[in-house]
């Protein structure tokens, strides 16, 4: 857990599957905002002793650091699966909850999973490899779904350090409502592992007031740090502009590409 406690909004940040918190290092560093980079639960045990746990057991384990955190109002800022998993923990903390930016992040419809969000041949694929050969994909797979315009340091690195998630955070499904705080997703047009159809498809079930893009692969805060950090600013600084009409219209500046 990474913390910097100010009095300002903060930003939460979750991580994909595989991946630990520290990817987010080259984002957070010199970010004039508390930043609260949230472990998954049984980082460093064995395969076997995460392979048991839920959906609701990696919330349950992000939510005490989150209330923990001296931070009262915060952005959650969830990439890839984190997604799922964002929605399920902005659904426990929606009262310090201040706006949600997913990064090229899974965005199922309410009562869906990760997997039921795949278009429907990548989800019948899923299923069959997860039944089989576990949540660690191949080498092959990572350096061409999650790395593939990262250099072959950065690549190695993510290939090493990757690490089997229990397989219930990808089948279980969440039963909550988009939180209706702000909302930005920012689209990875080089990304693939989460190709244009289906960041279109998360974007229209997250239903977002901005859109925007960057020009990288599905790892952004490792390929551009800096263009991320500029992203994740912007929206901060837009939320001064931002206020909610007692109809429950949010009156935010749309900036859709």
């Amino acid at each position: 857990m990474q913390e910097h406690t100010q009095e300002k909004i903060g930003f939460v940040f979750i991580n994909g599957a595989g991946l630990e918190s520290r990817i987010w290092s080259k984002v957070v560093e010199g970010l004039d905002h508390p930043c609260l980079l949230v472990e998954f639960p049984l980082r460093k045990s064995s395969v076997d002793s995460r392979s048991e746990l839920s959906l609701e057991d990696y919330v349950v384990h992000m939510k005490k650091q989150v209330d923990e955190w001296r931070t009262q109002r915060f952005v959650i800022v969830a990439h890839s699966l984190g997604g799922v998993l964002a929605l399920r923990l902005a659904s426990e903390l929606n009262h310090r909850l201040a706006g949600f930016i997913a990064v090229g992040a899974a965005i199922p419809k309410n009562g869906g999973s990760f997997v039921s969000a795949l278009p429907f041949p990548k989800r019948i694929l899923m299923s069959a490899i997860l039944r089989k050969l576990g949540t660690k994909p191949p080498e092959s797979a990572i350096r061409t779904g999650l790395c593939n315009d990262l250099s072959e340091d950065q690549t190695m690195e993510v290939v090493k350090g990757f690490i089997p998630e229990a397989v219930r955070i990808y089948t279980d499904r969440i039963d909550v409502s988009i939180p209706f705080v702000p909302k930005l997703y920012v689209k990875l047009t080089k990304d693939k592992e989460f190709g244009p159809s289906l960041q279109r498809k998360m974007i229209s079930n997250l239903s977002p007031q901005s859109v925007q893009s960057l020009e990288t692969g599905h790892l952004p805060m490792i390929s551009n740090p800096e263009g991320l950090k500029h992203v994740l600013l912007t929206f901060l600084n837009s939320l001064r502009n931002t206020t909610i009409n007692t109809r429950g219209v949010g009156m935010y500046k749309h900036a859709c590409d």
